[in-house]
């Protein structure tokens, strides 16, 4: 499989960690039960620490799908594909406006891939490298030549399943689980891959089912398609809850373990895209593996984009010329379900 193009689709409007602040502490002035103004010393601290600076969000009049049919446009155009070229597209990613049908057919229509078969895959922040896979897998039949890859992570709506509600502390200890909606920006990416036989991809992956409690976003009624945890539905039904500081320290050992089972040789890798997830965190990640010095940073500018993370790391490179043809390259993500991925192609 061949990665013809990939772009990435930015909202407008600009969000600051001062912004997040402010927002923290006028949603939650008069709901927060303790010292306010030290929880929002931790918070700032908090967001240092990662690495985050400021993230992007759709500003009044934006529309997830316009942004998603700009970066579809520009994948094509730099692909030198038409859309009815494209016999494949996959949906990817949590971000989304239906339930039913898959995101994919609504796509389809508007971009004009009147011929492509349709369907959507979820799966946390590994969404988009579940999609490659089984783009690969599926290309590698004959039945198809060119997939696209597209998602449009796009939560942070008032009323979605972020804000306001995270925004309003109760207290101090609502941080375990709310922290990691504060890093989380928005965007939308289109990848172009093409069937080549003699250029295939290397996945390794690993799960932690057990760990599934710790990062969801839950639907009325799931406590019939579960077991039972005190940490399902932490911040209400429908709201986004996470426990990133535990998921970075009990999922340390796994990401490392898939990273390793891949064994790629160090110095021969050009670059290294990983989930934006902390900066700080994937930092100590690459330099334990000796990789420290290829890996391409998104999360400082963009936050957390959830399954957008690596499709937009690569499409920043290439832009910046960072990444060449001919080079190798590494994915590596860790994802809620607990899920780790790597894997490794040549561009």
């Amino acid at each position: 499989m061949r990665l013809r193009s990939v772009a990435a689709g930015l909202p407008s409007r600009t969000v600051t960690n001062a912004d997040i602040l402010g927002m923290v502490a006028g949603q939650s002035s008069a709901c927060f039960d303790g010292d306010l103004d030290d929880t929002l010393r931790k918070i700032d601290s908090y967001l240092r620490y990662t690495g985050s600076n400021e993230r992007r969000w759709l500003d009044a009049g934006e529309r997830p799908l316009d942004l998603l049919a700009d970066a579809a446009a520009t994948a094509l155009d730099q692909a030198d594909v038409h859309a009815s070229e494209v016999d494949l597209l996959i949906y990817t990613g949590i971000g989304r406006g239906f339930i039913e049908p898959g995101g994919a057919y609504h796509c389809a229509a508007a971009l004009g891939f009147d011929k492509a078969h349709c369907f959507d895959i979820i799966d946390a922040c590994m969404s988009w490298t579940r999609a490659v896979l089984v783009a690969e897998s599926m290309l590698c039949t004959g039945r198809y030549r060119t997939a696209v890859i597209v998602n449009a992570e796009f939560s942070l709506r008032m009323g979605g399943m972020v804000f306001p509600q995270l925004f309003a502390l109760p207290n101090a200890a609502a941080l375990a689980s709310t922290f990691p909606a504060y890093t989380l920006g928005e965007a939308a990416t289109a990848t172009v891959v093409s069937a080549e036989d003699d250029d295939p991809w290397d996945f390794r992956f690993l799960s932690r089912p057990d760990l599934s409690p710790l990062c969801n976003v839950t639907l009325p009624g799931y406590e019939g398609f579960c077991e039972p945890s005190d940490k399902l539905a932490a911040n209400g039904v429908g709201t986004f809850s996470s426990f990133g500081a535990e998921m970075h320290e009990v999922g340390a050992a796994d990401t490392l373990a898939v990273f390793r089972s891949l064994d790629v040789d160090a110095e021969k890798v050009s670059a290294l895209f990983t989930h934006a997830s902390s900066k700080r965190q994937w930092q100590l990640m690459a330099d334990s593996v000796g990789l420290g010095n290829v890996i391409h940073h998104v999360f400082p500018t963009t936050g957390n984009i959830v399954s957008a993370s690596v499709p937009t790391a690569m499409a920043s490179a290439i832009d910046s010329g960072v990444l060449q043809r001919g080079e190798r390259v590494v994915g590596w993500v860790g994802s809620a379900g607990m899920s780790f991925g790597a894997f490794s192609f040549i561009y």
